[in-house]
């Protein structure tokens, strides 16, 4: 430790820290624009300029560490003046435009400058201009002349994002922050260098001219995309959600979020809103009241109950769910005499069943501290943008990352292997990587092993495994997903087990973990989702789902529906497909007009409130379901507020509840055959994973957005249709079929195509999984469509 004087106050530091971090430790400010305390020292503004005892000139805070003895003065007249020189160079420049600024109420240099500026200018010249730059649809570089060139969003891409999308080029006055060739910036954070800007340069492209910072409600949130649980701060105006900014919280999302988590908001005020409650009469739509919709409900429901038995009901509801609505669904489903209830809708094997809760195995924030990782199936960025984050900044600090996936996905990480395989193999690669730890330890060999082929690249893994300390071994969305999900979470328990890491479990959707705690998924005699709508029931009930999006298999889904006798959607948004199979719309409030809880992948509860009014007559979902539940003369029904549901919930100890642990059927813990054909490879896109991403029109226009509409053939399958830029593929699965623009991509193994789901083009075939067919489709001048087909 060191002991310094800051202003007269002694101060004790760790040594090594530098004299901005020192004064912010005793509450004092020191003015600054370039430093940002997640982001490297670039000591370029100067507006952090201190006196130190003894030092010919004033130096700046953010560079200058701190020794033993020093004597610190922030508020000298050396230090001030100082610091007004530093703004009166920084205004040279910059516009007077603060009356049409976006950042006009919230800008760093409009709020020093009222300390440190000067009324009037020395500098009578022409100020500069700087043209400017279309980056994309989510960020505004339209007043680049307001730069102060902090360069803090350079930063955060190369060290945060991992990708350095934004640079400065030129020297002097002429310099200027800009993106490579004309690129757009594409990163899954981009929207946190809008944040980080300390001036006006770059704003939020969706939010532009929308409101001015002081007319803005604030309340608290979580977000309700990925299994992190952001915290978030949700902005409206006129009881209309205008913009969502982080909420730092150090243990979970640190002082960022995701542009899934920013920009999503534009869905809320899409045209899909469902604002009445709707009933199907004679194939026309008609809205309703509340009471006649829900006593539509309650005697469809019955009516199936008294004619072909409970069984025939079931409910699927959305990962994404409150965990009180989850709770008094299957309360609800269960009351009326069903079992069939599940929110795991991609999953496809349903021999796992687990002991508990499965959870991260860490808290997150542990993440930042691994040294070794592998990755099964699981698109980090993608999936995890903030989980990513932090496994890169473990990256730099040395952590090894070794990952097993259909898709080499760049990482923007160092990573120490990367194993590309069809998904039908990835049970006998893991395999591998099991026998390669049990031969380099000097123990037997499972059964499930025996037979496994160890290659130079699983020889690394285990080798990487069996290094280090802080281990950790984590299960995907597409493992979650994959017909094997039981072989593969043994071998992975197995992996861990032997290298000493702790098994982890990312979570499909913002209240995995929620839907696990509340048992909304067979206990008895109920069927898993994929075979709800396998072996069609007479009546469904869906909560936040959009099945011909979200299930397993979107055609199956979308047939059971259609020949189901009743059909109830709870959902803020009306689909094209719910208009068709639907025959009563009832709607509940999104994530910001209700409140409850989500419980993140680390097994934390975190509860929030509605931050608007509800549009038009739609109603928290567990209020609905509460008065259903009153409807069919219940017990246990008789809730007054979101809070007492989850208490009645979460009375005792979550971490108790979590367990990776799962009983399994043997024989399903072996390598998979390799399939015959071309197989199906189907992640979730990033911007497609639910309803509300999926009406972002923002996050649809983005490159990663518009990349969902692709199928992507790797090199070899690309070459022998004779396909090129421009070309579309006919994709045949069963009976279904779709015609999809095709694209090269070299990160795929031969014999693989990758189609997301979650789209348009997904919902029109079967299975995320199997064997496919692909024809090259070519339109000659004359319009016909000729095809090869492999």
């Amino acid at each position: 430790m060191v002991e310094l004087h800051i202003d007269g106050k002694p101060v004790e530091v760790a040594e090594g820290t530098t004299v901005i971090e020192a004064a912010r430790q005793t509450g004092t400010y020191i003015p600054h624009f370039c430093y940002h305390k997640k982001l490297s020292i670039a000591a370029n503004c100067r507006m952090c300029l201190v006196e130190v005892e003894k030092a010919p000139k004033p130096l700046p805070a953010c560079a200058t560490p701190v020794t033993a003895g020093m004597k610190v003065f922030t508020q000298s007249e050396k230090a001030v003046k100082a610091q007004k020189s530093v703004m009166e160079f920084l205004l040279i420049n910059h516009p007077l435009d603060c009356p049409i600024c976006d950042q006009g109420g919230e800008c760093q240099l409009q709020d020093l400058a009222v300390g440190y500026g000067a009324s009037e200018s020395r500098y009578k010249e022409e100020k500069r201009v700087v043209l400017h730059k279309n980056v994309g649809p989510l960020i505004s570089m339209e007043e680049m002349s307001r730069c102060i060139h902090c360069t803090r969003c350079v930063r955060f891409g190369q060290e945060v994002a991992g990708v350095m999308e934004l640079g400065m080029l030129n020297r002097g006055e002429h310099s200027e922050i800009t993106t490579f060739v004309g690129n757009t910036v594409d990163s899954e954070l981009s929207g946190n260098m809008i944040d980080l800007c300390p001036v006006g340069a770059l704003t939020s492209k969706p939010f532009r001219y929308a409101a001015r910072t002081w007319e803005l409600a604030r309340r608290r949130s979580v977000a309700p995309h990925d299994s992190l649980g952001s915290n978030i701060v949700v902005q409206s105006k006129n009881q209309r959600v205008l913009r969502v900014l982080p909420l730092e919280n150090e243990a979970i999302n640190e002082c960022w979020i995701s542009d899934r988590d920013r920009f999503s908001y534009e869905a809320l005020n899409s045209d899909d809103r469902l604002t009445h409650p709707m009933i199907k009469q004679g194939g026309q739509w008609q809205e309703t009241d509340w009471q006649t919709a829900l006593e539509y409900v309650v005697n469809g429901l019955a009516a199936i109950r008294r004619e072909h038995g409970a069984e025939q009901i079931a409910a699927l509801a959305g990962a994404n769910s409150t965990l009180e609505e989850l709770f008094l669904l299957q309360e609800l489903v269960r009351g009326i005499g069903s079992d069939n209830i599940d929110f795991r809708l991609r999953q496809s094997d349903a021999s796992v069943v687990f002991k508990g809760a499965p959870w991260l195995g860490m808290k997150i924030a542990e993440v930042s501290d691994l040294q070794r990782v592998l990755v099964v199936g699981g698109l980090l960025r993608k999936e995890q943008p903030l989980l990513a984050a932090r496994l890169r900044g473990a990256a730099k600090k040395g952590a090894q990352i070794t990952v097993l996936n259909a898709l080499r996905d760049d990482l923007l990480m160092p990573n120490v292997a990367y194993i590309t395989a069809a998904p039908s193999a990835w049970t006998a690669e893991l395999a591998g990587v099991t026998r390669a730890v049990a031969e380099a330890q000097g123990v037997a060999v499972p059964a499930f092993a025996a037979q496994a082929v160890v290659n130079d690249s699983l020889k690394a893994v285990a080798k990487s495994l069996l290094s280090g300390e802080r281990k950790a071994v984590f299960l995907g969305n597409g493992a979650l997903a994959h017909p094997q999900f039981g072989a593969l979470l043994a071998q992975a328990q197995w992996i861990a087990d032997a290298t000493g890491a702790r098994l982890g479990v990312f979570g499909d959707g913002a209240n995995a973990v929620g839907g696990y705690l509340v048992r909304a998924f067979p206990q008895t005699t109920g069927l898993p989702a994929a075979a709800l709508l396998a072996q069609p029931r007479k009546a469904y009930v869906l909560l936040n789902t959009e099945p011909e999006f979200d299930s397993l298999d979107p055609q199956a889904a979308l047939a059971a529906l259609s020949q189901a006798s009743t059909v109830v959607v709870m959902s803020a948004f009306r689909s094209e497909a719910a208009m068709q199979y639907a025959d009563v719309m009832l709607p509940i409030g999104p994530f910001t007009e209700t409140s409850g809880t989500f419980v993140n992948s680390e097994g934390t509860a975190q509860s929030f409130n509605g931050v608007v009014r509800a549009l038009g007559d739609s109603r928290p979902g567990w209020k609905v379901l509460r008065v259903l539940g009153n409807m069919f003369e219940l017990p246990g029904f008789d809730y007054d507020t979101s809070e007492a549901v989850r208490d009645a919930i979460l009375g005792g100890d979550i971490a108790s509840r979590l367990n990776n642990g799962a009983a399994l059927d043997g024989a399903r813990v072996a390598a998979s055959a390799t399939q015959g054909g071309i197989e199906r490879y189907s992640d979730v896109a990033i911007y497609h994973a639910d309803a509300l991403v999926r009406r972002a029109d923002a996050l649809q226009l983005t490159t990663l957005g518009r990349q969902a509409a692709f199928a992507s053939l790797p090199p070899g399958l690309f070459a022998q249709l004779g396909l090129a830029k421009g070309g579309a593929v006919r994709i045949q699965q069963g009976a279904h079929a779709v015609t999809m623009p095709a694209q090269l991509d070299a990160n795929l193994p031969e014999g693989v195509v990758r189609i997301p789901a979650g789209t348009e083009a997904a919902a029109r075939l079967g299975s995320l999984h199997g064997v496919i067919q692909v024809q090259a489709v070519e339109v000659t001048g004359a319009g016909a469509a000729q095809s090869q087909a492999v």
